[in-house]
C-alpha cells in the first residue's frame, strides 16, 4: 500500500492493566511523517476481565486460549461501538494486545487478544502480534515504540515512557537505540494499592516516605543494570528479582515508594547523562508516570537541572503508545520496517504484524 495518508485506530493494553486505550489518529508523509491524535479514550476493563488479564500468566492452557478469544472479541465490540459513535471508518485497527509472557531468550513473547475475533467483532481490518517476528530474528521484540519516536518526534533527544515498565529511546552513533530502563508503575501501584488507592497521586506518599539506602543500593545492584546490549523487562523479571528485595526489606509502603522513585530517577538520569551529546537535551516524558511530580523533581535533581522538559499535551502523555502502535500498522501496510535491530538486537530490521481481513 503506497498511500501517504492513513487514519488508524491504535489499541494499547499496558502491563499496568487499567484499561484499553483507543486512539483514533491520522498520519501523513510529505516526505517527513506527521501525526494528529484526532480523538482518544480509555475504556476501563470490566472487573472480571481485568482480573483475568492481570492473572493471565497463571491460567491453564485452555483458560488462556479462551481468554485470548474473549478479550479479542471484547476489544472488537468496543471498537465497533466507538466507531459507530464517532461515525468513523479507520483503515485498520492496530492492537498491541495484553502481554502474558515475555521471554525472548526462549523465542517467546505472547500478547493475547485474538486477531480474528477482534476483526469479526469490529468489522475492520486488524493488525496485531507485532513482536513475534522480531523475536524469531533473535531480537527482544521490544521496545517497538522507538521507530515512532524516530519518525514522529525527530527533534526530541530522549523519549521516555513511564508505564508499567519505563523505557527510553534515543539516537546514538547514528542509530536509534532503546531499552527498558527500570520498572515503574507495576511496582509503585502495588504499594499504593496497599495504602488504599490505585496509584500514588503526584507521588505524594513517596514524597513523605524515607529513602532506605540499603534497598536503594540493592536495587541498583541487580544484574539487569549490568546488561549493556538490547534488553527488556518482563513481569517475570519483577517477580524473580525486584519483588523479593522489596518484600524482604520490611519497610513501610511509603518508604518503599520513596526508595523506588529515587531508584528510578537515578537509573534514568544515569542513562541521559551517559548518552547525551549536548549540555541541555530535550526530554519527552509520557505515560501515567509523567504525572508523578515527585519523580520529575527527583529526576531533575539527579540531572542537576541540565535538561529541557519537552511540552506534551495530556492526550500525548496518555495515548502516545496507542498513537505509535497505529503508526506501526501504517508501516506494516506500506511494507516498511517497524522494528529496528539497533533497538531490539535482532539480526535485521523487519516489518512485523499479522494482518487479519
Amino acid at each position: 500500500m503506497n498511500s501517504t495518508h492513513f487514519t488508524m485506530i491504535g489499541l494499547m493494553s499496558g502491563t499496568s492493566g487499567d484499561g484499553l486505550d483507543i486512539a483514533y489518529c491520522s498520519y501523513e508523509t510529505n516526505p517527513q511523517w506527521s501525526y494528529k491524535i484526532i480523538d482518544a479514550i480509555t475504556i476501563p476493563f470490566p472487573l472480571e476481565l481485568g482480573q483475568k488479564l492481570m492473572n493471565s500468566h497463571k491460567l491453564s492452557a485452555l483458560e488462556l486460549a479462551l481468554l485470548d478469544v474473549n478479550f479479542g472479541k471484547w476489544m472488537g465490540e468496543k471498537v465497533k461501538e466507538y466507531c459507530i459513535d464517532k461515525q468513523i471508518e479507520p483503515t485498520a485497527i492496530c492492537s498491541h494486545g495484553h502481554t502474558v509472557f515475555h521471554q525472548p531468550s526462549k523465542g517467546l513473547s505472547l500478547q493475547i487478544g485474538n486477531g480474528w475475533a477482534l476483526h469479526q467483532a469490529s468489522g475492520f481490518r486488524v493488525i496485531n502480534d507485532f513482536r513475534m517476528n522480531d523475536v524469531q530474528l533473535g531480537g527482544q521484540g521490544a521496545p517497538l515504540v522507538p521507530i515512532g519516536d524516530q519518525l514522529l518526534f525527530p527533534t526530541i533527544d530522549f523519549c521516555i515512557n513511564l508505564g508499567g515498565i519505563a523505557n527510553i529511546s534515543m539516537e546514538s552513533a547514528g542509530n536509534r537505540i532503546a531499552f527498558d530502563t527500570c520498572p515503574f508503575n507495576l511496582l509503585l501501584n502495588t504499594q499504593a494499592s496497599a495504602l488504599g488507592a490505585d496509584f500514588d497521586n503526584n507521588g505524594a506518599w513517596a514524597k513523605v516516605g524515607t529513602l532506605n539506602t540499603s534497598l536503594f543500593e540493592a536495587l541498583n545492584a541487580l544484574p539487569y543494570y549490568l546488561k549493556s546490549a538490547a534488553k527488556s523487562l518482563g513481569r517475570e523479571d519483577l517477580e524473580n528479582d525486584f519483588i523479593p528485595l522489596i518484600s524482604s526489606s520490611g519497610l513501610s509502603e511509603k518508604d518503599i515508594l520513596r526508595t523506588l522513585v529515587e531508584h528510578y530517577a537515578f537509573q534514568i538520569a544515569k542513562i541521559i547523562k551517559l548518552q547525551s551529546r549536548i549540555d541541555k537535551p530535550s526530554v519527552l516524558i509520557t505515560g501515567g508516570g509523567a504525572y508523578n511530580s515527585f519523580f520529575i523533581e527527583r529526576l531533575n535533581s539527579h540531572l542537576e537541572g541540565k535538561w529541557s522538559h519537552a511540552a506534551a499535551t495530556s492526550e500525548l502523555i496518555e495515548f502516545k503508545e496507542a498513537l505509535v502502535f497505529g503508526f506501526l500498522g501504517v508501516l506494516r501496510l506500506r511494507n516498511e520496517n517497524n522494528a529496528l535491530s539497533s533497538v531490539t538486537g535482532a539480526s535485521s530490521d523487519s516489518s512485523g504484524g499479522v494482518i487479519f481481513g
